[in-house]
């Protein structure tokens, strides 16, 4: 027995098309949202990560962290190695513990400021990216309905995060 198939109205088609090319607009809207959160939480990051994590690319030493006033600490820098370094160097006050601390720092090629290396270093300086990933993760699991990536992105990011935070 044949079955019989009624054509839809071109009409109907293109509403369906339409809500289609909606709801496509609408995911490409949010995955690009989440892609420049990423891109904006690494590029924050990467300004000082690149004197944390690459020991060639600098001068390293230690500080003594003297005086800390407006979220900035200042002290006297001590060079590993022979060359020109400032004698006072200031650092994030998120990054040291209080005053007396002395941390291994690297020195910002042209600056008077230091980034603290090793593993708390690194970790401390690629917390924007930690908080990117927490907010992207929100934005992929809610818009685009991809839970797993979510989760996944959104632990990477706080683990970043406390990681820091118990390092630092």
């Amino acid at each position: 027995m044949p079955t019989s198939t009624k054509k839809r109205s071109r009409t109907r088609r293109a509403g369906e098309s339409a809500y289609g090319l909606l709801l496509l607009g609408r995911n490409a809207l949010v995955a690009l949202v989440a892609a420049v959160l990423l891109v904006a939480g690494f590029w924050t990051s990467w300004d000082d990560a690149r004197h944390a994590m690459f020991p060639k690319d600098g001068t390293r030493g230690t500080m003594t962290v003297e005086k800390c006033a407006d979220g900035r600490c200042t002290g006297p820098f001590v060079a590993d190695s022979g060359g020109s370094a400032p004698d006072r160097v200031g650092i994030a006050e998120s990054a040291v513990r209080d005053v007396g601390d002395r941390p291994a720092v690297a020195l910002k090629p042209g600056t008077e400021d230091v980034v603290r290396t090793g593993i708390g270093g690194v970790l401390h300086t690629w917390i924007p990216l930690g908080g990117a990933l927490v907010l992207a993760a929100l934005v992929l699991a809610g818009g685009l309905r991809l839970r797993r990536t979510g989760w996944a992105m959104g632990l990477l990011g706080g683990a970043v995060m406390v990681g820091a935070f118990f390092t630092v």
